[in-house]
């Protein structure tokens, strides 16, 4: 009998159409190693193709049926056709930025073949600096973006001498083992009874959890759940086309600016964004009166592990994420105003969840977003009252050089997804010393990514200055 998927990873599949498509993605660089060029990594990923394997993570495709009773499962495909996934494309010499983000905008808006594994590697030369451009996309049944980090973070090493090394999609020798999101029979039961052990001892518990929460958006203080976030011009119905635009900083000069701020590298990123759609939105007449509230998401990987900004993910796949409303304080003028309203916001919801269990935080989370979840789910597909904004999500990378057979990698962009409701998805990852902003919007709601791009920029200039740097 086919084993079901999760219902949060199920959720994806039902709520995806053509106007909504439910993958997310990365765009990464890669510089040749010395005496290389971009076309000696293409032979190197060449040849893994040639291989013809693929971690068994890659290797399922989605199915219902009357065996499954109907849910969604996962089954192994065996005509994998591994020509079909792993692509190769080209950009009008020489590309730049610009055109490799068109590209991948193109890219990012076709949906994937429910008949065969849900993913797709686009290999992509023609940049004019002789870098080698890899896009990949991943339907967000099969994994979120820390599990996406961990698949990418297992192909690399940080010795540039070392050779002989898998491609991201293939598996890393004989000892892998599948995890229960796997299929993993053994995982199975042991998984079934966690989680019935988790529904019967957190149910009089989630009680006064609800009512802690419910009376925290009241007050507009920091947690799960909100009922202040305006409408704006963000929340509106969206397409299926897409807008990709990123940008890199070095990592350092946020690290500087939380010091002097007495905040957190993730409370200056909140920043950043929180200064840039200020300029964006007052630029258009379109700024509203009351703040932009960003939905933060949290991991919750590790067992009952205090909330933490999503970082490098453990050997579990699947979704394993929770939620935090944050005020970004769009309302303020003044740039160390609005880093003090965010840090005020988070500090408050990290307080909140502090003292909750790992299920309940789940079940608050699945509270806090849930009108968007039910409008997809319904397929209403129409204007609704926003509980949030957007989704701002910070992915922490390594935090040292790394390599592909002799290839460093030179940035990590990530691709998300817009939802009805949600035009704009701002995400980011950290690689080396850098820090990398992607920004995925709808075309025709958000149709110019660039201005925000600016104003992320001009935002960290002005917090450099407010706090004396």
């Amino acid at each position: 009998m086919p084993l079901p998927m999760s219902p949060a990873d199920s959720v994806f599949l039902h709520g995806e159409s053509r106007e909504h498509p439910m993958h997310v993605g990365g765009l990464v660089l890669l510089q040749p190693p010395d005496g290389a060029d971009a076309h000696d990594v293409r032979e190197m990923l060449d040849q893994a193709i040639a291989r013809n394997q693929v971690t068994p993570l890659l290797g399922k495709r989605p199915r219902r049926s009357v065996s499954s009773l109907g849910q969604w499962s996962w089954e192994p495909d065996a005509q994998f056709d591994i020509g079909h996934h792993i692509r190769h494309d080209a950009l009008a010499q020489p590309g730049g930025m610009r055109e490799l983000s068109a590209l991948v905008s193109r890219l990012h808006s076709t949906l994937l073949d429910r008949n065969r594994p849900l993913w797709e590697i686009h290999l992509i030369e023609g940049l004019a600096n002789g870098h080698y451009a890899v896009y990949t996309k991943i339907h967000h049944s099969v994994a979120d973006g820390v599990s996406a980090m961990r698949l990418l973070r297992r192909s690399l090493s940080i010795d540039s001498d070392k050779r002989d090394m898998p491609a991201p999609w293939e598996p890393r020798g004989h000892t892998e083992r599948p995890t229960a999101a796997d299929g993993g029979l053994l995982d199975l039961p042991l998984s079934a009874v966690r989680t019935a052990v988790d529904v019967v001892g957190e149910a009089t518990g989630l009680v006064p959890a609800v009512a802690d929460t419910v009376l925290r958006a009241f007050r507009n203080q920091g947690g799960p759940v909100s009922f202040a976030a305006p409408h704006s011009v963000l929340n509106v119905p969206i397409t299926g086309a897409r807008q990709f635009a990123a940008r890199s900083w070095s990592l350092d000069r946020l690290r500087l600016v939380a010091k002097y701020a007495d905040a957190t590298i993730n409370d200056v990123v909140l920043a950043m964004c929180s200064g840039a759609l200020r300029r964006y939105l007052e630029r258009d007449g379109a700024l509203p009166d009351r703040s932009l509230v960003a939905m933060v998401p949290v991991s919750l990987r590790g067992e009952r592990e205090q909330p933490q900004p999503i970082s490098a993910p453990n050997e579990q796949s699947g979704n394993r994420i929770g939620t935090l409303m944050c005020n970004l304080g769009t309302d303020l003028t003044d740039p160390a105003a609005r880093l003090e309203r965010i840090r005020t916001s988070m500090v408050e919801g990290k307080a909140a969840l502090r003292g909750m269990s790992t299920a309940q935080i789940l079940a608050m989370s699945a509270l806090g977003s849930a009108p968007l979840a039910l409008d997809m789910l319904l397929g209403h597909h129409g204007p609704v009252r926003p509980p949030y904004n957007l989704v701002i999500s910070n992915v922490p990378g390594p935090n040292s050089p790394l390599y592909w057979n002799g290839a460093r990698l030179e940035a990590l962009y990530p691709l998300s997804l817009p939802l009805d409701g949600q035009a704009l998805n701002i995400t980011c990852t950290s690689t080396d010393n850098s820090i990398a902003f992607g920004l995925t919007g709808c075309r025709r709601a958000v149709p110019q990514l660039a201005p925000i791009l600016d104003g992320l920029d001009a935002e960290l200039d002005a917090l450099e200055t407010a706090v004396g740097i």
